[in-house]
C-alpha cells in the first residue's frame, strides 16, 4: 500500500474512531450511573465519571499527535502515538469484566463494541505502519535533517 492510500485509510479510520468514541465517552459520562461497576472487592475500581471525561481528551490527543506525525512522515513515531490512541477503544473491554455488562441496553452495547472494534483497527493499522515504515517513506521524500553527532 502506498503512503497516500495508507493516509486515506488512516484518516477514515481515525474519523470513524473519534466519532464512535465521542458517542461512547459522552454516554459513559452523562449516564455514568447506568453502567455496571465492579464490586467493592474488585482488583481495579471503576474510574470516576470525571476520569472517563479526562481520559477521552488524553486518548484523543494521542490520536491527533499520531496523525500529525504521520503527515510529517515520522511513521514509527506516528505508530507509537496511534497505539496509545487505540487504548481509547480497547479499554472498552473492561466493561465486560463487570457483572451485568451484557444486560446494558442494545444501543449501549453497540457503541461500546464499535469502540472496541475501532480500537483494534487503529492498533492493527499502527502495527502494520510500524512494520512497513521503510516502504511508506520513499527514498526521495523530504526527511527531517539529521542531527550532527558530537
Amino acid at each position: 500500500m502506498s503512503y497516500l492510500r495508507a493516509t486515506r485509510v488512516l484518516c477514515w479510520l481515525l474519523g470513524i474512531a473519534v466519532l464512535v468514541s465521542v458517542v461512547h465517552y459522552v454516554d459513559n459520562y452523562v449516564n455514568y450511573d447506568d453502567y455496571p461497576v465492579p464490586g467493592p472487592d474488585a482488583a481495579v475500581p471503576a474510574p470516576s465519571a470525571r476520569l472517563v471525561a479526562i481520559g477521552w481528551f488524553v486518548f484523543t490527543a494521542f490520536g491527533a499527535a499520531g496523525l500529525l506525525l504521520w503527515f510529517r512522515r515520522h511513521i514509527t513515531s506516528a505508530a507509537v502515538a496511534l497505539t496509545g490512541y487505540s487504548v481509547s477503544g480497547l479499554i472498552g473491554l473492561a466493561h465486560y469484566t463487570v457483572a451485568g455488562a451484557t444486560d446494558m441496553v442494545w444501543w449501549r452495547q453497540l457503541h461500546v463494541v464499535a469502540d472496541i472494534v475501532c480500537g483494534a483497527a487503529v492498533l492493527g493499522f499502527a502495527l502494520w505502519a510500524a512494520k512497513h515504515a521503510g516502504v511508506l517513506i520513499p527514498p526521495g521524500a523530504k526527511q527531517p535533517p539529521a542531527r550532527p553527532s558530537s
